[in-house]
């Protein structure tokens, strides 16, 4: 897991609540854990990408990029995205419709006051990072 936080990742989320601010780094979190147990993904870019933090295997093209935010519409909650040209959203509803919330063809949403089900966002973390190698 990478701890450090680059400079310009740590400013955005310190514009954001205590709450959205934890939710982020738990998330941040889980992205290098899924990274790093997956040989297939190798090292992941953190950069900035549409001012949101953002998230790629650029070495290996393996995935898509990954942009985590906080969400606009209610604070303290945060959301995943990714490309809309990908039919990533789709699987996951079918997969986990039932415990994810979503919103368009690009974003799970995340509750603040409700706890992250950890294994399904790790599993769709992977399929994001490895989503090149099924296309």
């Amino acid at each position: 897991m990478n701890a450090n936080i680059p400079s310009q990742i740590q400013s955005v989320f310190d514009s954001y609540s205590e709450t959205a601010q934890d939710r982020l780094k738990q998330l941040r979190s889980l992205i290098f854990e899924v990274a790093a147990h997956d040989d297939r993904i190798g090292p992941l870019e953190e950069t900035l990408k549409w001012g949101q933090p953002s998230y790629l295997p650029s070495s290996s093209k393996s995935g898509t990029t990954i942009r985590i935010d906080a969400n606009a519409k209610t604070a303290g909650n945060c959301a995943l995205y990714v490309h809309c040209g990908t039919d990533l959203v789709a699987r996951w509803r079918e997969l986990y419709g039932e415990i994810l919330h979503f919103e368009g063809n690009r974003a799970v949403i995340f509750e603040a006051d409700k706890p992250l089900p950890t294994e399904a966002v790790k599993h769709i973390m992977a399929m994001a990072l490895t989503y090149h190698l099924r296309s």
